[in-house]
């Protein structure tokens, strides 16, 4: 859902373009004080905001700013801007909000992986360290032998999972 707070007369008719741009249903809020409202009772994918709003009212607009959460916040200036040039430049932040979280998902995998594959090999080192003890009984021998061979399984799934795991940021 979207956010378009605004006072312009043709408010209805950038909230449409925005929602035929983004499949989105649109949201007008006419005032600062109204987006507020709106942005502590529901999550918004983002949340448009006139720029001649925005300079005239600036305590307002810090306290909107407060509630957006993950909101990705645009400024406007919608006395100039068309709609279809703000569908465009809605759908620009949103491609790029994609991206940037596929990215940090990416970055989180990995380093996820990182450190569970560490874990795994002191793991293997530890079993094979212990499965080399003399006093061992054969019970206990097989045991860590069982235990090392699920260890290994483990790793297998590990690189198997980080091999789908992209490279790129996007």
């Amino acid at each position: 859902m979207i956010l378009l707070v605004t006072p312009i007369a043709r408010s209805n008719e950038c909230a449409a373009a925005l929602k035929e741009a983004t499949g989105e249903p649109v949201i007008i809020a006419a005032n600062l004080l109204e987006a507020t409202t709106l942005l502590r009772a529901q999550s918004y994918r983002a949340a448009v905001f006139d720029q001649h709003q925005i300079e005239r009212e600036p305590q307002e607009t810090e306290t909107a700013f407060m509630h957006l959460g993950d909101t990705i916040p645009i400024e406007v200036n919608l006395s100039i801007c068309g709609a279809e040039r703000l569908a465009r430049n809605v759908q620009a932040a949103l491609r790029r909000q994609q991206k940037e979280q596929a990215a940090a998902r990416q970055a989180v995998a990995r380093g996820l992986y990182g450190d569970l594959n560490n874990t795994m090999t002191a793991l293997l080192l530890r079993f094979d360290a212990a499965s080399k003890a003399s006093n061992l009984s054969p019970e206990t021998a097989e045991e860590l032998r069982e235990a090392e061979a699920l260890a290994e399984s483990l790793r297998s799934q590990l690189e198997k999972a980080q091999a789908g795991i992209p490279c790129g940021g996007g």
